[in-house]
């Protein structure tokens, strides 16, 4: 049994009620304005589809241009003809994305880039039904939206979330460490699939106000890790 599991189980009152504490105190940020779709730049043609969770919505920016999917378009816009696609909401499961992503028209994407995870980790879901459906959400990337290439973005550090009390933030940080490493391996086993820690400082001017969510410096860094991936793809 791993060792988050145990802790669960044997610290379960205390967890419980650390975890109502955190919902009723929480600072509830909005997902930012601003488009979720574009077309810019010039050069050879990339279509981008990132699919995720609230940190994929951007909550923490003020503005979905200095949120991921707008700072990193600026980037990718300089150097090829992008036309890119934001598909994230707040509370998104890796199955209610799954559900979300199959409900789209069949348009294809070069690249998709996935962020999901935590609310899996938050909602206990056991960790082959969460590989199971990450499993799926690559399928219908590859079979129906013609997807050449998946970047699964790594789970983010909860054990270092301000927001989080002890015991709680331990546990749900083992959780999310050993949860992002099966998700690791289950990316090495395609060639089109390829995991990206999400290695963001530990510095409080990277957590957005709500001690939970990234801030807009800490999107543009998660934007530069994903440039940086991009090229050896392409």
């Amino acid at each position: 049994m791993p060792i988050d599991t145990f802790a669960k189980l044997a610290l379960s009152p205390i967890l419980l009620v650390q975890a109502l504490q955190v919902r009723k105190r929480a600072l509830i940020l909005p997902e930012p304005p601003g488009p979720r779709c574009g077309k810019l730049g010039q050069g050879p043609t990339l279509r981008l589809l990132i699919l995720g969770d609230s940190s994929a919505a951007g909550v923490g920016a003020s503005h979905q241009s200095l949120a991921l999917s707008g700072q990193l378009a600026q980037t990718l816009g300089q150097r090829v003809a992008l036309t890119w696609q934001l598909e994230a909401e707040t509370g998104a499961t890796s199955a209610s994305a799954l559900k979300h992503l199959q409900s789209l028209p069949g348009e294809p994407f070069d690249i998709a880039i996935v962020a999901l995870g935590v609310n899996d980790v938050t909602h206990q879901v056991p960790l082959s039904r969460f590989l199971s459906r990450r499993r799926a959400i690559h399928d219908h990337l590859r079979n129906h939206l013609e997807t050449r290439h998946i970047i699964s973005s790594g789970l983010p550090p909860m054990g270092h979330f301000p927001l989080l009390p002890q015991p709680l933030r331990w546990t749900l940080g083992r959780t999310a460490t050993r949860f992002d490493a099966a998700l690791a391996q289950l990316c090495s086993n395609n060639p089109d699939t390829t995991h990206l820690p999400l290695n963001l400082p530990f510095e409080p001017r990277y957590v957005a106000a709500d001690g939970f969510h990234p801030s807009e410096p800490a999107y543009a860094q998660w934007a530069q890790m994903l440039d940086r991936t991009l090229p050896q793809r392409f």
